[in-house]
């Protein structure tokens, strides 16, 4: 048995205990469909358990949850969607846009509550964000839609850098349109835009190679789990490298990076545990109109740019939500 037949195989075994003694109290099943590491996810599955416990549902009293994550091996996502589905979940949660497409693919009759930084309609998760038909619907953050946002906000804090790096998780079904949002604003801008990927530690490591290769100044960083979950490995290159940061969600300045601006995921993952309640509750996934999360929060790690070097300007300082000194 290969390596990674093996550990997909450990994880749907260890799953089977939760499930069946779920199923043994009469208890309802949710599966967890995420990328990343559930080591680096314990904020975000705390705010889904409390939307979910706002509809009276707590885990392990009245609702089981069975966590599955392809542990940064995003090609795992079929397998484990239909391992969830062979064990006849009461709902999916699908965490990212690689998650959301792929538990569609994998069932058209188990409702499904995704969370996602992309356009729904664009992924083709809904057809309609209001009345969205068939067994999905789920929040939307606004991810793409503030990416060209970071790159005018690192252009302000690194006003002479003239060549910016993007990097991207290529995996990931939203990488293709924000990487076209960022093209856009660098061109606004009159920019030039280094393109990298990486889908691993490795990766991502040879992308910052390429970046001190291209003369890069600064770097826009993709939303993804698996960027998010290599948060300290990401904000040590950018200082080794002297090449400041902006990130879409709050935990790269909290592990040592520049700036993060965007919505907040765990206000979305909250809100998807409300709708997975709803869900349980009797509610159809196409009679719950898509919800925007629109919390969007601007993070400035001061710390971080007194060791790269830098002054940010005092209109960035006066919008941010929060200031790490």
């Amino acid at each position: 048995m290969r390596r990674r037949q093996f550990i997909a195989g450990l994880g749907s075994a260890a799953a089977w205990p939760v499930v069946a003694r779920a199923q043994q109290a009469g208890m309802p099943v949710v599966g967890s469909l995420n990328t990343g590491s559930r080591a680096a996810s314990s904020a975000r599955e705390a705010a889904f358990r409390e939307g979910l416990g706002s509809m009276g549902f707590v885990e392990g009293r009245n609702v089981a949850i069975n966590y599955q994550y392809t542990e940064a091996q995003n090609n795992r996502l079929p397998a484990l969607a239909a391992e969830l589905v062979r064990q006849q979940v009461a709902a999916i949660y699908a965490s990212g846009a690689g998650p959301a497409v792929t538990a569609k693919a994998a069932t058209a009759t188990i409702p499904i509550v995704f969370g996602t930084g992309g356009d729904p309609i664009k992924l083709g998760l809904v057809t309609s964000l209001n009345q969205p038909g068939g067994n999905m619907t789920g929040v939307s953050f606004l991810t793409t839609a503030t990416a060209a946002i970071r790159m005018q906000m690192l252009h302000e804090a690194v006003p002479k850098a003239a060549l910016m790096g993007l990097l991207v998780n290529p995996t990931n079904p939203a990488a293709q349109p924000d990487t076209r949002e960022v093209q856009d604003a660098a061109r606004k801008l009159g920019l030039e835009l280094q393109v990298v990927g990486a889908s691993n530690a490795s990766d991502i490591d040879v992308a910052f190679a390429t970046l001190v290769q291209k003369r890069a100044q600064a770097l826009v960083i993709d939303g993804d789990a698996v960027f998010a979950n290599r948060r300290q490995q990401l904000a040590a290159l950018m200082l080794r490298h002297a090449m400041p940061a902006i990130y879409g969600g709050r935990e790269f300045p909290d592990a040592g990076g520049l700036m993060s601006y965007g919505t907040s995921v765990r206000d979305a993952d909250r809100l998807c545990g409300v709708y997975v309640g709803r869900i349980l509750k009797g509610d159809k996934p196409a009679d719950l109109p898509v919800q925007q999360s629109v919390k969007v929060e601007l993070i400035i790690n001061l710390i971080a740019a007194k060791a790269l070097g830098l002054t940010i300007p005092e209109t960035l300082l006066a919008t941010a939500d929060e200031v790490i000194q």
